[in-house]
């Protein structure tokens, strides 16, 4: 398949002018007449048997409508929440995966749902929620990884040790395990790391939101939800509710951030639809930021041990991973995949090992559940293996960047098939790395150092090589419709959280058909359009449903041809296609595409079209480079400059691949520096329960300046060349600025310092080297 070159102009985002003016449509904005408001009644306990519930002064508070406990919803017949492909573990043993109940009956963790209140307002459900007597009987907690492995207590019956799955890995093969082990038991030089991923809160912008209605009539739900897919949050929902798909739709409307935490049912969406049934009225919940903490899924939370062996030279031999993941309470929606294949899929990055050999173990434990959030498994495998390439140049004594540059896979080697076995189909890996570097002025590092030490300074200079791999749900739908007029509705089953899908997909199917951008209107976030497809998650979206986009386009002027082969007079080969009209070749015959829609109505022919696509992996790339100053004296860190060179494809849209950049990296500096979600190892509580004592990234944590560049290299595995983008500096960057941290203070300090790089812990460690 050839790679076509995508438009890359700038363009004024169509989405903006409703924003900015305050006529957005957000899941707390008012929706429906004779709405009522629900509250939840949360556990307090990370692990409880619920005894009783007493419910009686509640139902009779003013203004209550219901109240619901886990019998309210079992007599309803609703089933689980958890919903996960199988994941095979080690010799084919099934993945245990728990049931989770709606309302529960046994608290799996702080914030757990035990029962909700329904009443006419917002402020009297809240009320009678407090009236709500809940009876507990106190378990012994599992909060830790060390203590679920450990198996002191069981928590699941299926899971037997906690254990949700051993995965041997993409290709398990016991043969390769050995002979991983034998080379990095012979070779001259392994370097051994062990690194953390802490747990993060997501935090988006807009908190998580819903709104059940039932239809007595039909019998049919309509939930409306901040989704990343009313398609697929309604198969996972349907499911849980036991109706057909048609029995219910979903729609969503804006979003206020979602990055992969709003993929998935939650609980509260469910009881929602089963109170609107209950009461025969529309009822709303929107979460408030302390629940956002203890309710939305979270993110990370793994240990990594990495040996690479080297020979000699620095040539890399063979690289061993384990990986060990917390999973929380249970498996939530691609919680497993994120930490077994998304994660596996970025080894061994742009890196020439002839033998990998990665393992993972997931367990349970009495936290929040894990869930995809951006990069979903890309940083923690990208920052494992640049800590392991770092420690390589240090036990070998080569220098970083010269031990990189050793081993990058040369564009002459591509398409590569890795030891993973994913194929690399296109790549310049050293004219990335080179573009960076000349970017970053990395020659004249040294002179800065020096400068900066004069100023009683430390300053530091890392690098990350990044591939991560877009596209892992392959499938997705696109409609065009012609509702009359010159006008054409684009349906996507994706949904844009902020990335522009309307600006960028518009454009892409306007320029596809010739066409003016004005003519064409986008929709989604509704299951009523009849499209199929995945979240817009994964870096998919652009590569995904741009193809399905134009695949359906080409579909329709096929169908477009034969019409304006009947109504021009001419046979269907003498037809072609430009500039919005049909026309016969050597002839200044034509039709419009909106009048050749039109006829074809009247022809009892329809050029309505919905079709889907099959996009398979591509593998982005880039070279991030941060360099650091720090004062010893503080601990704190200024992030000087920061470079990022990248590799996303063709570019569909220039501003929206630098927003994306800029978003990405932000969240990766938040890992690295400031972000850290803390649970009491005896309670089980979160500790970090609020912004009063969880820091996301603000405006002094992003560089001083930020230097950036593409260098794409057309993906061959689809029309648009498009490869992911969304996550690249997610993936990179904690990488970069741990490297770059790790660099700046002497006599190895740092060198194994965990994620979050706080002031008290660079301290510290200033405070060692030079004690050293």
């Amino acid at each position: 398949m050839t790679s076509n070159p995508a438009p890359t102009t700038y363009s004024p985002r169509v989405e903006d002018n409703a924003l900015v003016r305050g006529t957005g449509h957000f899941m707390d904005d008012p929706r429906l007449p004779h709405t009522a408001y629900a509250a939840f009644i949360r556990s307090p306990h990370a692990h409880a048997r619920v005894v009783s519930v007493n419910a009686d002064a509640a139902r009779k508070a003013k203004g209550v409508l219901a109240v619901l406990t886990a019998a309210d919803v079992k007599a309803a017949g609703i089933g689980g929440i958890s919903r996960h492909p199988p994941v095979a573990g080690r010799g084919g043993a099934k993945m245990a995966l728990p049931f989770r109940p709606v309302l529960a009956e046994t608290a799996m963790h702080a914030g757990d749902l035990v029962a909700m209140v329904v009443a006419e307002t917002h402020a009297a459900a809240q009320d009678a929620a407090e009236l709500v007597q809940v009876e507990y009987q106190e378990l012994t907690p599992v909060v830790d990884l060390d203590a679920a492995m450990k198996a002191k207590t069981q928590l699941h019956p299926e899971a037997p040790g906690n254990l949700c799955v051993d995965w041997p890995g993409p290709v398990p093969d016991e043969q390769n395990e050995r002979d991983v082990a034998e080379i990095i038991a012979k070779a001259t030089h392994v370097a051994k790391v062990t690194v953390t991923n802490q747990r993060m809160v997501v935090a988006s912008m807009e908190t998580r939101g819903a709104t059940g209605e039932y239809d007595a009539a039909s019998e049919s739900y309509i939930l409306y939800a901040c989704s990343q897919s009313a398609d697929a949050l309604r198969a996972q929902a349907a499911s849980i509710m036991g109706v057909p798909n048609e029995k219910l739709r979903v729609i969503t409307k804006d979003v206020g951030g979602g990055f992969g935490m709003k993929t998935t049912v939650y609980p509260e969406y469910v009881a929602l639809l089963v109170a609107a049934r209950k009461i025969s009225r529309p009822v709303h919940w929107q979460s408030t930021r302390s629940e956002a903490f203890v309710s939305d899924a979270q993110a990370r939370d793994a240990v990594t041990h990495a040996e690479l062996a080297l020979d000699d030279k620095g040539k890399f031999l063979a690289l061993r991973v384990r990986h060990l993941c917390n999973q929380g309470a249970y498996v939530a929606n691609a919680g497993i995949n994120i930490n077994t294949n998304n994660f596996a899929r970025c080894l061994p990055g742009m890196y020439r090992v002839p033998k990998v050999d990665v393992s993972v173990a997931c367990y349970f434990s009495n936290r929040v559940p894990i869930a995809p959030y951006r990069g979903a498994g890309r940083p923690e495998a990208n920052y494992v293996l640049e800590r392991v390439v770092e420690e390589a140049a240090r036990v070998t004594g080569i220098d970083p960047l010269r031990l990189r540059k050793k081993n990058l896979i040369p564009p002459s080697a591509i398409p590569c098939k890795t030891a993973i076995g994913n194929t690399y189909d296109s790549g310049d890996f050293p004219g990335i790395v080179e573009q960076a570097l000349e970017l970053s002025d990395y020659a004249n590092f040294s002179k800065r150092k020096r400068e900066a030490a004069r100023r009683k300074k430390l300053r530091g200079i890392g690098i990350s090589c990044m591939l991560e791999h877009s596209g892992a749900t392959p499938t997705e739908q696109a409609s065009v419709a012609f509702p009359g007029g010159e006008k054409l509705i684009l349906g996507c089953n994706v949904q844009s959280t902020g990335q522009s899908h309307a600006t960028v997909f518009g454009r892409l199917l306007a320029d596809k058909l010739g066409i003016d951008t004005g003519k064409i209107e986008h929709r989604h976030g509704d299951t009523a359009l009849g499209l199929t497809g995945n979240a817009s998650v994964g870096s998919r979206s652009a590569m995904c449903a741009g193809n399905a986009i134009v695949h359906t386009a080409d579909v329709m002027l096929a169908k477009g041809k034969k019409v304006a082969s009947a109504l021009l007079e001419a046979s269907e080969q003498d037809i072609s296609y430009r500039n919005g009209a049909f026309e016969v070749v050597g002839t200044d015959r034509r039709i419009s595409l909106f009048d050749a829609a039109r006829r074809a109505k009247e022809m009892g022919e329809n050029l309505d079209t919905k079709d889907k696509a099959e996009t398979p992996l591509t593998f982005p790339n880039g070279c991030h480079i941060a360099e650091v100053e720090i004062d010893p004296d503080t601990g704190f860190v200024d992030l000087v400059t920061y470079t990022a060179v990248d590799d996303c494809g063709n570019p569909l849209d220039l501003r929206v691949v630098e927003g994306q950049v800029h978003g990405s990296i932000a969240q990766g500096l938040g890992q690295a520096l400031v972000e850290n979600a803390v649970y009491d190892s005896t309670s089980g509580q979160l500790v970090t329960g609020s912004f009063m004592d969880y820091s996301v990234p603000r405006a002094h944590t992003m560089p001083v300046e930020l230097r950036e560049a593409l260098r794409p290299a057309p993906a061959k595995s689809n029309p648009l060349g498009v490869k992911g983008t969304g996550e690249a500096g997610t993936t990179a960057a904690i990488a970069a600025v741990m490297n770059a941290i790790s660099n700046a203070i002497p006599n190895g300090a740092a060198d194994h310092m965990d994620m979050p790089a706080t002031p008290s812990k660079i301290w510290e460690a200033c405070q060692k080297a030079m004690a050293k």
